[in-house]
């Protein structure tokens, strides 16, 4: 599909005019800040950085919902890409054109709404990790309708999402300070929507509206879950 009119008049700028060195910078936040990995590491810095919402929960139980995270929100969609690439739907699985990431989208989406759907009949589980994990599902529907018009960041929309809860932590008043970890989180959004500009073939407005998304769907989980 062509570019809309809102990315016709901006010229996307070849890597390779870049230092090695960036180009190599680049591609590492986009590796490690996947957004399959979003979820799992979001889960984390709950359970074991901030802790502030697992108060009473034992460690077994923080290891059971990470481990529960992970195997929905990376291992199953990864081993789903591997087969649709496998039988030929889809040319790469780094996922380069908008018809590639539509079955994609459509099984993570699923992925996550079952995450979701697992997590809120678990009590043991916190409101604001149900709530992340309907965000998710929230943003990757999102981007699956928008990918008909342009193929809208996926690493954006993940960062974003990350950005999001520690959004909601800060404007509701967390129990414990996470200046600092916002601070990093908001770092790492700039770091990766900027690595992508470098080393992919989106539009800032790609980036841009992921970004926006990512936020905005992490907002309106919270305020349905209850949260805020």
């Amino acid at each position: 599909m062509e570019k809309d009119f809102i990315n016709k008049n901006i010229t996307i700028q070849n890597s390779d005019q870049y230092p090695l060195a960036l180009r190599i910078s680049a591609q590492f936040f986009s590796y490690v800040f996947h957004p399959l990995f979003i979820p799992l590491i979001a889960v984390w810095y709950l359970a074991f950085i901030h802790q502030g919402y697992f108060t009473g929960i034992t460690l077994h139980e923080k290891i059971s919902t990470l481990i529960k995270v992970g195997y929905n929100t990376v291992i199953l969609p990864v081993v789903t890409l591997l087969l649709v690439k496998a039988v030929g739907f889809i040319k790469s699985i780094f996922l380069k054109t908008q018809r590639e990431r539509i079955i994609p989208y459509v099984a993570a989406g699923f992925y996550y709404f079952w995450m979701y759907l697992v997590f809120k009949s678990q009590p043991e589980v916190p409101s604001i990790v149900t709530a992340f994990i309907f965000g998710v599902f929230l943003t990757s529907s999102i981007g699956l309708i928008v990918n008909s018009f342009y193929k809208i960041s996926m690493h954006a929309m993940g960062v974003g999402a990350l950005s999001g809860l520690l959004f909601i932590m800060v404007c509701i008043g967390s129990p414990y300070s996470i200046f600092l970890s916002a601070t990093i989180v908001f770092l790492i959004a700039g770091l990766v929507c900027t690595s992508r500009l470098i080393v992919s073939d989106h539009y800032p407005f790609d980036i841009y509206t992921g970004f926006f998304f990512g936020i905005l769907c992490q907002v309106i989980a919270a305020l349905f879950i209850g949260y805020v």
